[in-house]
């Protein structure tokens, strides 16, 4: 797997609590979340530089999309991962704003239809949160599952999409089928 020799980071207040944005001469290459699992995403960070262009741009159109006024990213990426997990998060950038796919339909749309459990594993390790939109796969039934952020989060994202109508009589979300 290549790595840049060189990963700069800066922090991003946000309405899902605050981000640590990683960026490469290559582009944006992770969002952490702010109660992150440890080693998530493994990129060697050399130091803070929040007048990095690509951070400073990424943390521009994050602001946009959290104040309702962006609906697609037009950012450098610097995916890091497997050949797999590439597709995986490549097909995560094809899901619209306002929608949802299942662990199955990527599953589908990437070639490999048994493949929803290594879906899912590599939806949790996507770097690109938000971004590359994991938070819009969701389970069976319109369940929410797992993610990085908490599930609080995930509904925060997907209600100011539009993606997660709330009803009186439906079930609280739940991580049972986790890659239904």
């Amino acid at each position: 797997m290549k790595t840049s020799s060189s990963y700069v980071y800066t922090t991003l207040p946000s309405p899902v609590g605050q981000l640590t944005l990683l960026a490469s001469d290559e582009g944006l290459a992770a969002i952490l979340w702010e109660n992150d699992r440890p080693g998530r995403v493994p990129l060697p960070v050399s130091g803070e530089a929040p007048e990095h262009p690509v951070l400073m741009e990424a943390a521009r159109q994050l602001d946009e999309y959290f104040k309702g006024e962006r609906r697609a990213f037009d950012l450098p990426l610097d995916f890091h991962g497997t050949p797999f997990q590439k597709a995986v998060w490549t097909a995560l950038l094809t899901v619209p704003y306002g929608q949802t796919r299942s662990y199955a339909q990527i599953a589908e749309q990437i070639g490999r239809p048994s493949a929803m459990r290594a879906v899912g594993a590599a939806n949790g390790r996507n770097p690109i949160s938000i971004v590359a939109p994991c938070h819009r796969i969701i389970g069976t039934g319109g369940r929410l599952t797992g993610f990085a952020g908490g599930l609080d989060a995930k509904a925060w994202l997907l209600r100011l999409e539009g993606a997660l109508i709330e009803r009186a009589e439906s079930r609280p979300p739940i991580m049972d089928d986790l890659f239904a």
